[in-house]
């Protein structure tokens, strides 16, 4: 019994092999996208960027964005963390992990021609 599990897993290998390399390119692809706009983010708020230079406005953060010329001051009170912030970031990896495979599965790398 365990020999013919044995015999049947060494037969699947190649194929196993694929799947692995795939889920770690995905994996990879997904941790890639997410850090890297948390690290953008963070960089952007740093103390030593321009961004984090204080609002002239008692009570007010700077946001960062897209064009570095703008300064855009909001009220602190707009900004708190809530039990979302929580849930939607692994939503969202998951998310992006099933249209990955989702994708790979449509194209059908894997037959061959």
């Amino acid at each position: 019994m365990w020999f013919s599990n044995l015999v049947r897993l060494h037969l699947t290998w190649p194929i196993l092999t694929y799947a692995a390399t795939w889920i770690t390119l995905l994996t990879l692809t997904v941790a890639v996208g997410s850090l890297s706009a948390q690290v953008g983010f963070v960089s952007a708020i740093s103390s030593s960027s321009s961004f984090s230079q204080k609002c002239r406005t008692r009570g007010s953060i700077r946001i960062p964005l897209d064009v570095p010329g703008d300064i855009l001051c909001f009220p602190a009170h707009m900004f708190v963390k809530s039990k979302v912030d929580l849930i939607v970031p692994p939503v969202f990896a998951a998310v992006i992990v099933v249209a990955s495979a989702s994708l790979v599965r449509a194209v059908a790398l894997w037959e061959h021609l």
